[in-house]
């Protein structure tokens, strides 16, 4: 009878992978929509200078939640006098800790579950594809870890540029994973013929790494208070190339005092940040440019509507950072330059993604 038994092992097997595929699918789509929301409301957190709303964590003047009765705000300060509570920055922290937990949380339960669906599959004939992805869940699991430390590092250690950079990209590369999973959960794939092209993979590669690279500059320009540090466009203070300390500006290991809140640069250090970041605003518009150009040309028309969708978030990012500038750094905005930024960040890593896993079709004679 164990003849009988193997080919019903196999069944079942499919049916559980094809059922653990799907609500991992789902629970990794859901969990994206939340990483998506936490660095949103981070970077409003940040842009509202609430990075210090509450000097605690993980509470908030020793609450749950945060002090609201008149009581609660006179025990706080009490225990805090040099941290005074202001009622328009303590919510905004904790509502960003509190979706933060959530999505750790739920990535959590995405690897357990790919772990213990995968544990249940003894046959090792299954081909790879079929597998559920353990690896990556687990990689997530560890990077919302060390999330969680730098969030209270960035407490603790009053806003340091260094550990605020490092947490607004552990959030940008969370996003990033969870899209690749979702990705490999869903098996997308373009299928090729034979005799057309797909070209520009090492192209794509290097537009992702210059992409993360700018995310970076941005977060040490947000964490140093350099956003305004040039109020006019196209120049900067009136010239092309204003007066600049590009050694204090990038100086990591800079001594930033007690407390970091409005930043401790001067403004030619400032200055040189700001300029940076505009330069590697240029770098990037060509290189994604190019890398859509080539894409639409050269390479399989199956690329065409992530061109669109490329191209489309590179202008709406643009023209979000000259408003930046133009407005003086209106709040929606400014958060809405973060949002459109991840978003770009999600589209590279999928046009990536595709380009890597196509799968070519054999011509019919």
């Amino acid at each position: 009878m164990s003849y009988a038994i193997a080919p019903q092992n196999k069944i079942t097997v499919a049916l559980e992978t094809f059922n653990g595929r799907r609500v991992l699918f789902i629970l990794t789509a859901i969990a994206i929509g939340l990483a998506f929301l936490v660095v949103v409301l981070g970077a409003f957190t940040r842009l509202q200078d609430a990075g210090l709303g509450c000097p605690d964590w993980p509470g908030c003047y020793g609450h749950i939640t945060w002090p609201s009765s008149a009581q609660d705000v006179s025990a706080a300060e009490a225990r805090f006098p040099d941290a005074p509570v202001e009622h328009d920055k303590t919510w905004p922290e904790m509502v960003h800790r509190y979706f933060a937990g959530g999505l750790g949380l739920l990535i959590l339960a995405i690897a357990i579950l790919s772990v213990y669906w995968q544990s249940q599959k003894h046959d090792h004939s299954i081909s790879m594809s079929a597998r559920l992805p353990q690896k990556l869940p687990i990689f997530l699991v560890a990077l919302v870890v060390l999330q969680a430390a730098f969030g209270m590092w960035t407490v603790t250690l009053k806003l340091w540029p260094q550990v605020v950079t490092a947490h607004l990209l552990g959030g940008f590369a969370t996003l990033s994973f969870l899209c690749l999973l979702m990705q490999r959960l869903s098996r997308w794939r373009w299928t090729v013929r034979a005799q057309q092209k797909l070209v520009g993979k090492q192209l794509a590669l290097l537009v992702l790494i210059v992409v993360v690279l700018q995310i970076a500059l941005g977060g040490w320009t947000t964490s140093n208070y350099a956003a305004m540090a040039c109020p006019d466009l196209p120049t900067c203070h009136g010239k092309w190339w204003p007066q600049a300390d590009f050694i204090q500006g990038f100086n990591v290991l800079q001594h930033v005092g007690p407390n970091y809140l409005g930043g401790l640069l001067d403004n030619h250090a400032r200055t040189a940040i700001h300029l940076t970041h505009r330069m590697g605003a240029i770098v990037v518009a060509l290189l994604v440019i190019g890398l859509a150009l080539r894409l639409w040309f050269f390479s399989s028309t199956q690329c065409r509507p992530l061109v669109v969708i490329l191209l489309t978030a590179l202008f709406v990012q643009i023209c979000l950072g000259l408003s930046n500038v133009y407005w003086v750094l209106p709040l929606p905005v400014a958060v809405a330059h973060n949002a459109c930024g991840a978003f770009l960040l999600m589209v590279l890593v999928t046009i990536n993604h595709r380009l890597r896993t196509a799968k070519f079709q054999p011509v019919e004679k």
